[in-house]
Order: structure tokens, then sequence, then C-alpha cells
């Protein structure tokens, strides 16, 4: 039987992952100290792997396809196809961004001002690249964690950090200079796996299932039941995908009306809704929208 060798990342985007695999279809059974997960796919054989590693074991061979961060797809500066982005985190579903900082007490303003200073990052090869095409001679070290808190330790001028919400940043009383460049996951497949016909509308059926249950979380269903004389109003209020579903009922003065709409409206559409006449109104979760 065919199979396709897929890597999962692992870390801080492992949890979200695979809840995002269970939500599109695939149940995932991660065991303590094993790498090598169970899924309930005959055709997948997965594997847990760090993100920065992921982009050159899948440029490799070693591994079919993968999910990591287009950071460290980058960093690597890995030659592998990129499927699909998938724009999901740990804390949510949006971007995370890698941002230069120092002390907030520092004279350093601009970038500039790093000319002769040291930097730490994990983004060692972005960084360089980054302040040598714009013509800075910085000092760039590797940092095996703990990167904030070497600004505050007077061991390093600033750092080039990866950041979602700020806070942990803002923690350490450092301030945000520049914002080097926004990254996300992604799917990503080897070249020649890519061109293995078999192997390509597989990864291709996972992505669109995954791109689904994606957008399934950023919306939900609306149900409810609209009296004749309301109907024209009530519709003309509902955002929708294409357009609100309206059926009769078995009583000819009332419908049936059902949209998706964003998560974020809900809580001021609904009671307008009831106000102008809406009744029965059900709000429910989606697992997929493709």
């Amino acid at each position: 039987m065919s199979q396709l060798k897929l890597g999962l990342p692992k870390g801080s985007l492992e949890v979200a992952t695979i809840n995002l695999f269970e939500k599109a279809g695939w149940l995932i059974k991660p065991a303590a100290r094993n790498y090598f997960p169970k899924i309930d796919d005959p055709e997948l054989d997965c594997s847990i792997c760090r993100p920065q590693e992921m982009s050159r074991y899948v440029e490799s061979g070693m591994l079919d396809a993968g999910i990591t961060g287009k950071d460290w797809t980058m960093e690597n500066q890995s030659e592998i196809v990129v499927v699909s982005d998938l724009v999901y985190s740990k804390v949510s579903n949006r971007p995370t961004r890698w941002v230069v900082a120092v002390a907030g007490d520092s004279d350093i303003k601009t970038l500039e001002d790093l000319e002769g200073k040291k930097i730490s990052t994990e983004l060692v090869g972005v960084s360089e690249r980054f302040f040598k095409d714009l013509g800075i001679n910085v000092e760039i070290e590797f940092s095996w964690g703990a990167t904030e808190a070497k600004v505050v330790a007077g061991l390093v001028d600033a750092v080039v950090e990866v950041t979602e919400t700020e806070n942990t940043i803002r923690a350490h009383g450092l301030r945000i200079i520049y914002e080097l460049m926004e990254s996300n996951t992604q799917f990503i497949a080897n070249k020649e796996a890519w061109e293995n016909p078999w192997k390509r509308e597989k990864i291709e059926n996972m992505c669109l299932l995954l791109q689904g249950a994606l957008k399934a979380d950023r919306i939900v269903g609306l149900k409810m039941n609209v009296a004749a004389e309301q109907l024209d109003e009530i519709v003309a209020m509902l955002p929708s995908v294409n357009a609100p579903t309206v059926a009769g009922l078995s009583d000819a003065e009332w419908f049936s009306v059902e949209t998706v709409i964003s998560k974020d409206i809900v809580r001021d559409l609904v009671p307008r809704l009831h106000k102008v006449g809406a009744e029965g109104i059900i709000e429910y979760a989606l697992n997929k929208v493709i």
C-alpha cells in the first residue's frame, strides 16, 4: 500500500496541529517520548520533528511533506514546494512576527544605531542576510533560549525574537524598533513527492480539508424562524458566504432562514435579529467549510 511520510511539528505548535487535524478528519494519538504517533489513516506514516529542522528533512526526501513555519524554511533556505499557507499558531489564528527589540531605556532607536552592536537570536541566517543587505555591521550570536533576558542582563544590545502577542517582550521591559518579517505555518512538500501523482493528490486533499477546518474555526452557523412579514428585513441583515438559505415551513406564514457568519459579529447581530422578530435562533459550530 502506498504511504505518505508526513512530518508534524514538535513543541509549541504540536497540540494546535493535532487539534487541527482532528477537526479536519484525522485522529492522531501521540505517545510520551515517541516520535512516531499513531494516526487513523493507513496511507499516512507520521513523524514528530522540530519545526526548525522540518524543511531540511522534506528537502532531502526523508519526509514527503510536513508542517512548519515559513520562517524556518527561509532560515534553512530549503528547496521545497510550498503547498499551502495554514495560518494558525499556539495562541491564535494569526501570523507571528519576528521583531528587533532593545531595552526600553536603550539609546538605540533605529536599525542604523545597531552598527557594531551584538544581537542574539535563534533565526541567525535570516538575521545575518537582513543586516548584510542593509549594509549594517552587527555581531549575531545564536540563542538557545531565554533570548529576551539576554538584553536585560546586558549580554547583548538587541534581540531578533518571534512574538505573537508581545506579552513576553513587554514583560522584559523591551522595546520593538523594527518588524523584520511576518511568518505563519505552512504545508510543504518534497519536490519529487510533489511530482508523484498519488502523493500529490493525497497532499492536496489533506490541504483542502485542513484549510476547510481553519475557515470553519472563524465562523459559525446561524439558523432561525422568521415570519413572512419580517423576511426581507432579516435577510437583508444577514451576511453570508453566498446568500442565506430560506426554506418554507409547514406554516405558510413562517420561514426557516440559515446562514454562516463570522464569530466576531454574532454577539451584535443576534440581539438585532431578535429585536426585529426572529425566533428560535440557533448558533452552531462548524467543522469544515470548503
